[in-house]
This record gives C-alpha cells, structure tokens and sequence, in this order.
C-alpha cells in the first residue's frame, strides 16, 4: 500500500511537470512573434487644385524620396526638386513658363549650400550667387545679357558726429554711396558670422529713405574698440547685394 502510494504522487509530479512545460512554450512563442508594420505609399502622386495639376511627388514607403516637379496653371513644368528620404538633395530648377532653364540652386540635407545660379533665356548666366548653410554669404556676381559683368554696387557711407566731450555721445549716419535704392535698403548692426550673413546675430536699425543712424553712450564700462554694419541693397536684377563696413572707435567707452 505504501510502494503505491509513492508511485501516484510521482506520476502526479510528473504530470504536472509535463503541464508547466507547455505553458512555458506557449508564452515564448507569443513573445518571438515579429509585426511587420505598413510600408506605406510608394509610387508617384499627383496633387491637384480644381482642375490643374500642381505637383508630382515621387514618395517611397510615404517618404519623398526622387524627383518632384511642381506645374504652371497651363502645364508647363515650373520647378524640380530631388529628394533622398525626405531631404532636398542635388540641385533644384526653376522653369521659365516658355520651358527654358531660368535658375539652379543647390542643396544639401535640405539646406541651400553652394553657388546659386540664374540664367537668361538664352542661356547666358544671368547671375551667380553665394549661400553658406542655409544662408547668404557676400559672394554675387550678375551680368547684363550680354555677358557683361555688372560692377560699381553701392558702398556703406558712414558720417560720424563726435560729441563725446560735451554729451557722452557719438552718433553714426549711414547711407549709400549710390541714392537711387531709396526706402528698399536695409541696415544691420552687426558682422558676418563665419562669412554668413546670420540675420539672428545682427541687430535690424530703423532705416528711412535709405538712411540710419545709431549714436553710441559714454559708459562706465568698457566697450568694443569696433563697430560693424551691413547693409542688404536690392540690385537691379532683383537679386540682394550684401555690403559691410567696420569703423574704428576712438574711445573705449562707448556702448
């Protein structure tokens, strides 16, 4: 009685060993399932508004990823973008309505870098223009449509009122040494930033009909032995000719 006792609880043991093991194996299984998640749309997609075709977009698993092209109302290709996993790479054009090649402008990681160009509609290079990072540097060169170079852009012309001894103050009036841009020049105080023209690292000064003025302060302080402007001027071309000048300060003071 005793020897058959012992021989059911061991088959009962093994049993319910048998039965953990199962349920083990089913719990891994459930963890080492994989979900493939959607793709998504891969192919080219047209973009309308009304009844014109604005746009076609290359994508790859909903990515932009190949060529765009965006259309004039009437059809024609108006500008073509390349894209590499949602990023403007290469070298984007932009389409004169009558189809020929009007201007180039580089891109990398999304970000305009490299020697914009601009082109007539004969092919002549209208202009060549510099962007560092997303942003302007100094570098322009236009030429008229005859290959002529265009030369004797406006230069910063700054007037300075010494007052120093009687008020604490000094006062600089900028202009240009050509008249004729008027109200659509701007002036910046400050320099350029690694050759860049970093519109968030300069200060924008009030300008009227082409004319500003700052007036520094006698401190009690130590100021910059310096100070530096640029001026944004709209060249005859439609393009932005970017100018800087830096002035030596006679007192160390001045703020």
């Amino acid at each position: 009685m005793k020897n058959l006792l012992s021989l059911i609880l061991i088959v009962l043991a093994l049993a319910a060993a048998s039965c953990t093991g199962k349920s083990s194996g089913k719990k891994a299984a459930e963890t080492d399932l994989v979900t493939v998640p959607d793709t998504g749309f891969t192919g080219i997609k047209q973009f309308m508004s009304g009844q014109y075709k604005v746009s076609e977009v290359t994508f790859k698993n909903s990515v932009r990823d190949g060529l765009m092209k965006t259309f004039y109302e009437t059809g024609e290709v108006r500008t073509t973008f390349w894209y590499e996993k949602g990023l403007k790479q290469d070298s984007a054009r932009w389409y004169y309505k009558t189809g020929e090649l009007f201007r180039t402008t580089p891109y990398k990681n999304d970000t305009v870098d490299g020697i914009q160009k601009q082109f007539y509609r004969t092919g002549a290079v209208r202009a060549r223009i510099g962007y560092s990072k997303g942003m302007r540097t100094p570098f322009i060169q236009e030429y008229h449509s005859n290959g002529k170079m265009i030369t004797g852009y406006p230069e910063i012309v700054i007037n300075v009122t010494d007052q120093y001894a009687a008020t604490g103050k000094f006062k600089l009036d900028l202009s240009l040494s050509d008249k004729s841009t008027g109200e659509r020049i701007k002036f910046y105080r400050g320099e350029f930033s690694d050759g860049r023209f970093d519109t968030t690292k300069v200060s924008l000064i009030k300008t009227i009909n082409g004319k500003a003025s700052v007036t520094l302060t006698k401190s009690n302080s130590q100021g910059p032995r310096y100070i530096s402007f640029i001026a944004e001027i709209p060249t005859p071309l439609g393009n932005r000719h970017i100018a800087a000048k830096k002035i030596d300060l006679p007192y160390n003071d001045l703020k």
